[in-house]
């Protein structure tokens, strides 16, 4: 297994870095990631090309058994090419051209910085391509960070072309969009405008498709990257960084396409109290794909820019990267070696401190290096079992953002709500796109589908006439691809499948809470009764039956949730929105209904995690707690860490890991 650091011997001397390798060895690292920002140092002027820095750096680490992927440095273009070229300088949606200063401030529209990229990147690829220490690429770095969608002159005309070869005729637009609303009509393909802020409030159909333009230059952008490494370099890996399930401003399942595994930035501070959250980003980057990952940077200490995070506690390190891999990483990869002595990242701290010194973060990830030594590579490749599948949208969580329908609403905080609910109940959930093969689970839940395909519509009813469990939420079905909404009973094309009709709704938004009361015998507790905010659906059952009904406003005593036997399968339709309760209720009710069992049962705070690998199943037992926990090993099992056996009753320290296997 790769275990390693994101390295930057351009920021220390050169006497230093003999020092830096030898620590890294000793710590069990194998791997470092250079130069992707790197523009100014590799070509200080234009077509003037310096590799010797970088060539000494790799030789050295190569020495001690360090191998290299490197950073194409695109995600930060010098200064000389800003000043020579300021057309390739973003503008924001102001219409303001941003300046020189920071990171990622170019347009990936523009042509000329297309061709300035082609140019290092060639440069690279020709020179590295037969270096023994480079095992592969990552393309630029964070994609879309700091500044998403840009709306330059050279923006608008892609646009503009985009949108005629995505409908072919201005007839076929002014339809799709409803652009006989307020006269806004186009009778020329030089008339249709970007979403600048001078329009408050635009056309929702156009601005929906101005974001997925703005992904796919992102993703076109890639492509011309992947194009010079696939022919230069035919030996290495290609991937490049994405940011896990918080970030959504591009289609990541379109940028995963073309690489040879995703890899993801990791940083669990901000949500160290909610190991649901970072599982949540683990499989969201597991599925676009629907394969193992790499962590390209896994937090290794405090961050921030001009404040930092609390520091991480003793074991959280270990914690948090051994958790990585038991949710499909086969690689890991800290962020950073060295804490930086200037610039806006100082305070964002490494394995060592700025002094350079080897202290707790060292001796903890040198520890876990000489653990994962010990298990080799017997985890590279481990599958994650197939039970429970949730289906993400970016064209949900684009048109969410534009509309969110009601106030309050969050469409991550609700997929969040439903996962956390199976992960506490250590039942295995993968995050897929609509468009997947959903034959391997048992249940599938789409919180809602707001922006709904036919093609989408196709694959779902597969699932659900093969015997499958389907949960869909609501909201579902409301508009068609085209950002319209549907003339036709809501849930629209999922009517027939849900066996229901939407006869009303109101948006309560999250200020106004409410509840439900499910029907008897669907809830194993005593407390039937389950609070709920944000939206309700007061549900006409034309097939299904009533799982739930409201117990307040005027409707109550109306269905809230139902079920409706469709095919092999059914399809469950939930009315209403709420929290960890209302979530937790359905997981618990849904599990027994599609005959899944946890992992393993554990205490709050113990999150229990499988890969499986040639016949062996690999039970990850994580404690984020800060106290010892009491878990019960229903077999014997020996933890593959410390090579001790289990079963029964077994304390766990605080902060502290097993991986399993029945013995």
């Amino acid at each position: 297994m790769y275990y390693g650091a994101d390295y930057y011997p351009e920021h220390w001397p050169r006497e230093r870095w003999a020092t830096d390798a030898q620590l890294m060895q000793d710590a069990g690292i194998n791997l470092v990631r250079l130069a992707e920002f790197s523009w100014a140092k590799l070509e200080p002027y234009e077509g003037c090309y310096d590799f010797s820095w970088l060539d000494e750096a790799l030789d050295l680490l190569g020495k001690h058994g360090i191998r290299a992927i490197l950073g194409t440095p695109t995600a930060a273009p010098p200064a000389w090419l800003c000043q020579q070229y300021p057309e390739i300088m973003a503008v924001e949606r102001d219409g303001r051209r941003v300046t020189f200063g920071m990171r990622r401030q170019y347009c990936p529209t523009n042509e000329t910085y297309r061709a300035l990229s082609k140019r290092i990147v060639t440069a690279m690829a020709e020179h590295y391509a037969s270096h023994p220490n480079v095992v592969g690429w990552q393309i630029d770095n964070e994609f879309g960070g700091h500044l998403a969608r840009c709306y330059c002159p050279s923006c608008l005309r892609a646009f503009q072309e985009w949108a005629r070869a995505r409908y072919g005729s201005l007839e076929a637009l002014n339809e799709a969009w409803g652009t006989v609303f307020w006269s806004h009509t186009y009778t020329s393909w030089s008339q249709i405008p970007l979403p600048w802020s001078t329009t408050p409030v635009s056309n929702p159909c156009l601005e929906l498709d101005f974001w997925r333009f703005a992904s796919d230059q992102w993703v076109s952008y890639q492509q011309e990257q992947v194009n010079i490494l696939r022919a230069l370099c035919p030996e290495h890996s290609i991937t490049t960084n994405f940011m896990g399930f918080g970030f959504q401003d591009i289609n990541y399942y379109d940028l995963a396409r073309p690489l040879d595994f995703v890899a993801w930035d990791n940083y669990p501070v901000g949500t160290a109290n909610d190991p649901a959250a970072a599982a949540l980003s683990h499989a969201t980057m597991r599925g676009l794909k629907n394969m193992s990952f790499w962590v390209m940077e896994q937090q290794a200490g405090p961050s921030g820019w001009q404040t930092m995070s609390r520091a991480l506690k003793p074991g959280q390190i270990r914690l948090w990267a051994y958790q990585s891999i038991a949710h499909g990483a086969d690689a890991i990869v800290f962020f950073r070696w060295r804490s930086c002595q200037f610039n806006t990242e100082e305070y964002w701290h490494g394995i060592l401190d700025h002094d350079g010194q080897p202290r707790r973060r060292y001796a903890e990830v040198s520890q876990m290096g000489q653990e994962l030594a010990r298990l080799g590579d017997r985890l590279v490749g481990a599958n994650s079992p197939k039970a429970v599948a949730m289906v993400f949208s970016y064209d949900d969580s684009f048109a969410f953002r534009l509309q969110p329908n009601a106030v309050g609403f969050s469409y991550p905080e609700l997929f969040l709500n439903y996962f956390r609910a199976f992960h506490r109940l250590g039942i295995p959930v993968d995050v897929v796109s609509p468009e997947a093969d959903l034959s391997p689970y048992r249940l599938v839940i789409a919180p809602t589908l707001y922006v709904l395909h036919q093609s989408w519509v196709a694959n779902l009813r597969r699932y659900v006439e093969d015997g499958g469990t389907l949960v869909i939420g609501a909201r579902s079905g409301v508009k068609d691809a085209s950002n319209r909404v549907v003339n036709m009973p809501l849930p629209g094309l999922l009517r027939e499948l849900c066996g229901i009709e939407v006869s009303e709704y109101d948006a309560l938004g999250r200020a106004v809470g409410s509840a439900i009361r499910f029907e008897p015998g669907v809830i194993e507790s005593a407390e039937v009764l389950c609070p709920i905010h944000t939206w309700c659906d007061i549900i006409d059952p034309l097939e299904a039956e009533v799982i739930a009904r409201y117990a307040e406003e005027y409707y109550a005593g109306q269905p809230a949730i139902t079920r409706n036997r469709f095919g092999k399968g059914s399809v469950v339709y939930v009315g209403v929105m709420g929290g960890n309760q209302l979530c937790g209720a359905l997981a618990a009710w849904l599990s027994r209904q599609a005959q899944l069992r946890p992992l393993l049962a554990t205490p709050e705070g113990v999150e229990v995690v499988a890969r499986e690998r040639d016949g062996i199943t690999y039970l990850f037992v994580l404690n984020h707690t800060d106290t010892e926990q009491i878990i019960e090993v229903p077999y014997p099992c020996t933890d593959l860490i410390s090579e001790r056996r289990y079963e029964g009753r077994c304390p766990l320290p605080a902060r502290e890991v097993l991986i399993l296997v029945a013995s």
